[in-house]
């Protein structure tokens, strides 16, 4: 088995009989894809590629992608391993893995048939509109921080059902490694360690929380402390015996609404026993003759990203990457992909939306044709936008018959609510802040939010996840690709796509190479620290854009791509992730 993990040495694996790994060591200098991208970017050396020969599964934490590769080895198929990494993240990654949230998941069988379910978390039946503002109409923190901010979660939904669906294997079978995890330990890593002590003020307002994530005096564990679990063993055993209607209608049910009314949150029994996973036609983009699948609404990173590539498509070859005219183009790509994704789509049960038509390829000559090569566009006021929180996370699975999964997960912010249900052990999410609360008002990313994603009684609130399979010239099975990070979840992966299909890059410096993101409004772009060159940024300014470093990188990309020898798969360097297989 081959195996590869970043961050800090990590132990508590002896309950899955696997290789306990030190910390791999920096990666060699590696030559740059492009002379545009400056000569100290580091990431591209440091991401660290894991070939395999037969079956390959990336995600944001070695051990989740260990169990994914455990479960592929008894004679799971892709899709139990990827039930078995979610289930898994919900222990060794609670900042975004979870059993809490929700998520989308892609699903390509080796017959050439797709797949997609939504288990994006619904509002709850008590839910209103303006349930967020104060007297004077201006927005709370209460969407983010505490009971009123969750919503039904989808997560066991959605991985129960595709365990239904297309598993091979018993669904006590494949969350055997979630449960040891949870009730043996696991040592926290020094990202993981550094995550809960960002949060531990917040986590020290809930009893439950408290009592799961900080010490008896108060503080956060340190790297290197067996983090154990009994509540949730407890309820990963309970689903294992049972299903979802444990989660959805029993006694787990029951922690839940004794938890909504110790905070006065909203979520009942009845929300709880409605709430049903949704399978959904996938979005199918034609890109210089690959063809992706992706999710549709109400994830808009489907049609987001696909009327992005449409637009970049119709130039013969793009710039080199980089460059002052490629990010050029790029950015007014992603402006009038953003500007429609804002004015259209949200959730189908709720809103009409113009698939056909923003997914065309005569659409996407129409808004290519107002690109001015030379000249940063202007952006359109009054185009409300949404956005989420950027602590979501992805993972990629690929099985020795070549059935494929792309999944995307999430809590929203780091820890969702910050709320653990007590006696059950798991947190719950915030997605209610993805609702639009105060009209007119910025987000945490800037975006203005519009009606169309107000608050609504059992509605879905609009996502950015973009989880993605994408086939080469021939048809078959060529990469795997996700990521998280709010609406930077579309560029990122219309980014990786693009890099490797555009500019003809390896995995590993697709992966690796700088990106930067627009969004429409605020009108500027984002490029990742020291990810552009000097000139290349007076360039874009002469051109009129605003240009903008971030304080650090982009994306945590889990991705896996085809090569002449099998598979290799790829966890971002931007954070610490692992890759495994055989």
């Amino acid at each position: 088995m081959t195996r590869s993990g970043v961050g800090s040495r990590w132990g508590g694996w002896a309950v899955l009989s696997l290789i306990i790994l030190a910390a791999c060591e920096p990666a060699p200098d590696v030559a740059l894809p492009s002379p545009y991208i400056p000569a100290d970017w580091p990431l591209i050396a440091e991401t660290e590629p894991v070939a395999t020969a037969h079956a390959a599964v990336a995600s944001v934490h070695p051990m989740a992608s260990e169990v994914g590769a455990q479960i592929l080895h008894r004679g799971g198929n892709a899709v139990d391993a990827a039930v078995a990494v979610g289930f898994a993240l919900a222990v060794v990654h609670p900042s975004a893995g979870n059993i809490g949230g929700g998520g989308f998941m892609v699903i390509r069988l080796a017959d050439g048939s797709v797949y997609t379910i939504d288990y994006r978390e619904t509002a709850p039946g008590r839910a209103t509109r303006d349930m967020y503002l104060d007297s004077a109409g201006n927005l709370t923190d209460k969407g983010l921080i505490g009971h009123l901010a969750a919503g039904v979660p989808g997560s066991v939904a959605g991985l129960t059902e595709a365990q239904r669906r297309f598993g091979a294997l018993e669904l006590s079978e494949v969350m055997k490694p979630a449960i040891r995890l949870a009730a043996e330990g696991h040592v926290l890593d020094e990202s993981r360690a550094r995550g809960i002590e960002r949060t531990a003020e917040l986590f020290s307002r809930f009893e439950a929380s408290r009592r799961k994530f900080l010490l008896p005096s108060g503080e956060a564990p340190p790297q290197g402390y067996l983090f154990v679990q009994p509540g949730l063993a407890r309820t990963l055993q309970a689903i294992a015996d049972s299903g979802r209607r444990v989660f959805y209608e029993g006694y787990i049910a029951d922690l839940i609404v004794a938890e909504m009314e110790r905070g006065d949150g909203l979520i009942t029994k009845q929300d709880l026993a409605s709430y049903r996973a949704i399978w959904r036609d996938p979005i199918v983009i034609d890109y210089r003759g690959h063809t992706i699948y992706s999710m549709a609404p109400v994830s808009s990173g489907g049609v987001t990203m696909g009327e992005i590539l449409n637009m970049l498509e119709g130039f013969e070859q793009l710039p080199t990457f980089g460059s002052a005219e490629h990010v050029h183009l790029l950015t007014e790509a992603m402006r009038r992909g953003f500007v429609d994704r804002n004015h259209y789509l949200g959730d189908p049960g709720y809103v009409e939306m113009p698939l056909a038509m923003l997914l065309s390829k005569g659409y996407a000559a129409e808004r290519r044709s107002s690109i001015d090569p030379t000249r940063a566009s202007a952006t359109p006021e009054l185009r409300p936008g949404r956005g989420e929180g950027n602590h979501t996370t992805h993972y990629s699975v690929v099985d020795a018959d070549g059935n494929a999964v792309s999944v995307t997960t999430t809590l929203n912010f780091g820890y969702g609510s910050k709320v653990t249900v007590a006696g059950a052990g798991f947190l719950l999410n915030d997605e209610m802040d993805d609702f639009t609360s105060a009209p007119g008002q910025p987000n945490m990313f800037g975006l203005v939010q519009g009606e169309a994603n107000a608050i609504e009684p059992g509605k879905r609130m609009l996502s950015s996840m973009t989880p993605s399979i994408v086939l080469d010239t021939d048809g078959e099975l060529l990469l795997l690709v996700g990521s998280p990070g709010g609406p930077t979840i579309i560029t990122t992966v219309t980014q990786v796509i693009s890099n490797v299909v555009d500019h003809g890059m390896t995995l590993r410096e697709a992966v690796g190479a700088p990106r930067i993101h627009h969004q429409a409004l605020p009108d500027r772009i984002l490029y990742e620290h020291g990810g552009l060159r000097g000139d290349v940024a007076r360039s874009l300014e002469r051109m009129g854009h605003v240009v903008e470093e971030r304080g650090g990188f982009s994306g945590e990309v889990a991705a896996i791509m085809r090569t002449a020898d099998g598979w290799v798969a790829i966890h971002d360097p931007r954070s610490g992730g692992g890759s495994a297989g055989y």
